[in-house]
């Protein structure tokens, strides 16, 4: 059996080994000239299998006029002449609601927390480096209306197996004291002890690697999908354009018996090839990564770091700290502004100013990404309407946390096994 996946992000890559380690002969597909050169790049790097709460929830209403208006919210929208834009903000405001917000986030702790298991498993099996740590989260919580709604959060997950405690200001310095110099900012933290960090893209490549040692598996970087055809109801082949080459050059024919979409954001663009929708949009995001000045010191967190009220987390990597943030619907548009940059710094330098040099800019490895979110924020996976095309699209900012569970679902529905969870709510409609 040939299974063919569209697109080497960490979506893809998981995908792939699920693959392969099934027994299928395996062809990965990718645009770039490595894996994770795109959205998986630059990530948060936080794996946060106990704080998935969706994007889209109540809240959402009362901090609309700020999200519009005001230059420093975290979360800005560029109005243009985008269709797909204002089909999915209509349909992520009808999802802000409290019981839809709470069936998302019982569907993604369920899947996050099988995404756990699963890459404890990758760990214990091939033991590759990629500066994991199991380092505890805190997300810090700067007013008490939003103390008051990460206990009813905490209480709802804790349904589900959730620990999580709230901390007085005090406490989270205690346990991490390079917060001590922005005490004045925050009234509390949650507290999440297993919470995890790891480098999302040395992750995908060290499974890139362990994948090519097998005959069964083929990567074909710099490849975009020029179009697909269907005979029969089933797609019969892809052809595919060397992106090193002119435009005007010949495509090569591809053929597989299942096809995985997991393109990221460029998924939308195969589905419609295809002739169905995909209610997938880009959420854009920021990140520096910061070289610490000295590891040993108290001056970087070694605990992961939410500022929730500025949405911008901060992880350690061994000898550096990924600043990662902001939410923005501005299309299709990879430009990163200095403005966004500078904003990440300055939250650096205001939280952890000892850290490292951040008035090196070319040092700080600015990056910007294009995370692939649906309405709800639950992702979308399994069966496509096409018979022989599979879908594994839709994790928004929680890709690299739900990749290894996604990619198990997938492979448990395409070889006709039983999922280790309902995948009736992952399900494409």
């Amino acid at each position: 059996m040939h299974s063919c996946v569209l697109g080497a992000g960490v979506i893809g890559v998981t995908t792939a080994y699920q693959l392969l380690m099934a027994g299928h002969e395996v062809s990965l597909i990718e645009e770039q000239s490595q894996v994770a050169q795109m959205t998986s790049l630059g990530n948060g790097a936080q794996l946060s299998y106990s704080y998935v709460a969706p994007l889209a929830d109540a809240s959402i209403w009362r901090k609309w006029p700020e999200y519009l208006f005001s230059q420093h919210s975290p979360l800005r929208l560029k109005p243009q002449l985008d269709p797909a834009l204002w089909h999915w903000l209509w349909q992520f405001l009808m999802a802000c609601n409290h019981q839809r917000a709470n069936i998302s986030s019982r569907q993604l702790l369920t899947l996050a927390q099988l995404s756990q298991v699963q890459i404890e498993q990758i760990r214990a099996q091939h033991g590759f480096d990629f500066q994991h740590q199991t380092s505890g989260k805190l997300v810090m919580l700067s007013d008490q209306a939003s103390i008051d709604a990460a206990a009813g959060q905490i209480a709802f997950q804790a349904q589900y197996g959730c620990q999580q405690s709230i901390l007085g200001i005090n406490q989270c310095i205690e346990l991490e004291p390079a917060l001590a110099h922005a005490q004045t900012r925050w009234l509390a933290g949650v507290y999440t002890p297993a919470e995890e960090v790891g480098d999302c893209a040395s992750f995908c490549q060290h499974l890139l690697a362990t994948m090519a040692q097998s005959p069964r598996f083929q990567f074909l970087p710099n490849a975009r999908i020029e179009s697909a055809h269907l005979v029969g109801g089933k797609v019969s082949h892809i052809n595919l354009r060397q992106t090193e080459t002119a435009t005007g050059s010949p495509t090569t024919r591809h053929t597989a018996d299942h096809f995985v979409v997991a393109m990221g954001i460029e998924s939308a663009r195969f589905a419609k090839m295809l002739g169905f929708r995909l209610p997938v949009y880009p959420l854009k995001g920021y990140s520096i990564t910061v070289p610490i000045r000295d590891a040993n010191s108290a001056s970087a967190p070694h605990i992961s770091i939410t500022d929730l009220s500025q949405k911008i987390v901060y992880a350690r990597l061994g000898d550096r700290l990924r600043v990662a943030g902001r939410v923005e619907l501005v299309g299709h548009d990879l430009r990163i502004p200095p403005e966004a940059i500078a904003e990440l710094v300055k939250a650096t330098q205001t939280l952890f100013p000892e850290s490292g040099d951040l008035n090196a800019a070319e040092q700080l490895s600015p990056w910007a990404g294009l995370r692939p979110a649906t309405p709800t924020g639950v992702p979308i996976l399994g069966k496509s309407p096409i018979a022989n095309v599979y879908l594994n699209v839709g994790h928004g900012a929680l890709g690299w946390t739900l990749a290894c569970g996604s990619a198990s679902l997938l492979r448990s529905v395409i070889c006709g096994e039983t999922p280790a969870i309902d995948m009736t709510g992952f399900a494409f409609r």
